[in-house]
């Protein structure tokens, strides 16, 4: 199964607000926050550092966004700002703008309540690893019925480090609705506590962890409300459908979009006369400050032809940075 807010990150539909980078409940080994972001006040939404309410808005028709992911850190350590994020993203795109939340904490009804009628619909618990096998009975249990009282789809959210029927049994139960497991990765944040810890990359992989996921398949993977999401499929498909997004709504007539979801385009630092002189419609280029930005197979025939003495390919991410990929000189 996969759940409505997954179908949308999938299709690289999901903004990722990240709210709030303190968690201080406790300080997990595999926390994959990396030093911009750890034990910080800063707002970003996607790639974008917030520096106002807007930015929020602005990066999520920036991507033509079909709901938001709220992370952390701790979202409900910084619950003024989570709750008034949630209502400024459904006042904005209305009522099928779909929120889910990541939490490492209960929070307890008073905060269910905030969530629910600021907006949130699905909620994800992430219990302490220590608990794992021994959450019945606990307010862990009582968090989730508490969550559906309040109008909110609850479900769990867990790194794949291990195989724990007991999640099972609270869908079977009816208690959540169902249950994501992240394949167990490294990052930068975390690599020296995993490593400290035992843990080794699998091989030919960037980023997973050798070990769990086999076992985590036989034991869980064939319960029909479990969903087990590789690190493959985040990069490929998660991340990738959201560049793809993006690049569509930016793209100027002249862009081409790749396979990866980064633009492509020609540059070169002849003058707009020249261009007019050779008769390139105006929608072919875009004029800046110091240079002419248009078709890269027009501005590579153009050079080949001598009709310009110089310019570079540029490939680079439609993300609000511009990130460059690749520069490729013609001349």
């Amino acid at each position: 199964m996969i759940s409505k807010g997954c179908e949308q990150c999938a299709k690289g539909g999901k903004m990722v607000l990240f709210v709030y980078g303190y968690c201080d409940q406790r300080d997990c080994f595999y926390c994959p926050l990396g030093e911009n972001r750890k034990n910080v006040t800063d707002v970003y939404a996607n790639e974008r550092l917030v520096e106002n309410d807007e930015d929020i808005i602005e990066e999520a028709h920036r991507m033509d966004a079909l709901g938001t992911s709220i992370t952390g850190g701790e979202p409900q350590e910084a619950m003024e700002k989570t709750c008034r994020y949630l209502r400024m993203l459904k006042d904005e795109f209305g009522e099928d703008h779909h929120t889910h939340l990541y939490t490492g904490i209960t929070g307890g009804r008073e905060n269910m309540r905030r969530l629910s009628e600021a907006g949130l619909d699905e909620i994800r618990f992430h219990p302490p690893y220590e608990q794992w096998g021994e959450l019945h009975g606990t307010e862990w249990e009582e968090i989730l019925h508490i969550a559906r009282e309040e109008g909110m789809t609850p479900a769990f959210e867990i790194p794949g480090i291990r195989a724990e029927e007991e999640f099972l049994e609270f869908l079977d139960e009816g208690a959540a609705e169902f249950c994501n497991i992240n394949e167990f990765e490294m990052s930068d944040g975390n690599y020296r506590r995993m490593q400290e810890k035992g843990y080794e990359l699998q091989d030919g992989h960037m980023s997973a962890v050798d070990g769990s996921k086999e076992e985590i398949l036989e034991t869980m993977g064939d319960h029909e409300r479990v969903y087990f999401c590789t690190s493959v499929f985040k990069d490929a498909a998660q991340h990738r459908n959201r560049l793809k997004r993006m690049a569509r709504v930016i793209g100027r007539e002249f862009d081409e979009i790749t396979d990866d979801g980064t633009l492509v385009y020609g540059k070169t630092w002849e003058p707009e006369a020249r261009l007019e002189e050779l008769g390139v419609p105006e929608e072919f280029y875009t004029v800046k400050s110091d240079h002419v930005e248009l078709a890269w197979w027009l501005l590579e025939e153009m050079v080949e032809d001598g009709d310009v003495s110089d310019g570079e390919i540029v490939e680079q991410y439609p993300t609000v940075d511009g990130t460059v990929v690749e520069r490729t000189p013609l001349a």
